[in-house]
């Protein structure tokens, strides 16, 4: 199995956790100390909102009617970074339905691969996974929930746990 050192991973926050969400910001961890973030401006089909999400992200529909993206620019910005990559999702199903979902809402075919984080890791890594998550969040003193920070803590995470039982 390829275990990449550094693996690309995505993240994303949504309007809420069921079939009516969608996206509203996308965080990237890249190569290290590299990360992207942006929100995204909803299409008129996309009106669900759910408070008790907005109270975990602490990112208001107001706030992505008035300072996201468009989905065409966000589709085309992620292809630019990520073409012909593999993305790592520690909540594959979620965030690829969301990125399935802004690719349709953009009309855009999406040149990356968005794959399960448990795909590279090791039943090692599994078992060191919540401990060392612990650490990287108490060392990187990032706010959780918002997109581009929770990639770096996994992919700190990752990183951590890889070294640890290479």
């Amino acid at each position: 199995m390829f275990r990449p050192v550094c693996p690309y991973i995505i993240d994303i926050e949504a309007s809420g956790l069921g079939s009516n969400s969608y996206p509203i910001e996308i965080g990237l961890a890249l190569e290290p100390g590299q990360h992207y973030c942006t929100l995204i401006k909803p299409v008129d089909r996309w009106v669900h909102w759910d408070s008790q999400a907005e109270s975990i992200h602490k990112i208001s529909r107001e706030n992505i009617i008035k300072n996201g993206h468009l989905v065409i620019e966000v589709a085309l910005e992620l292809n630019r970074r990520l073409a012909n990559k593999t993305v790592y999702s520690d909540a594959w199903g979620l965030d690829n339905s969301w990125v399935v979902e802004l690719y349709a809402a953009a009309g855009v075919d999406k040149t990356f691969t968005v794959s399960s984080l448990e795909m590279i890791l090791t039943e090692q890594q599994i078992d060191l996974w919540r401990e060392t998550r612990d650490a990287v969040v108490s060392d990187l003193k990032v706010e959780r929930h918002r997109a581009s920070n929770d990639a770096w803590i996994i992919q700190e995470t990752y990183i951590r746990t890889r070294a640890l039982t290479s």
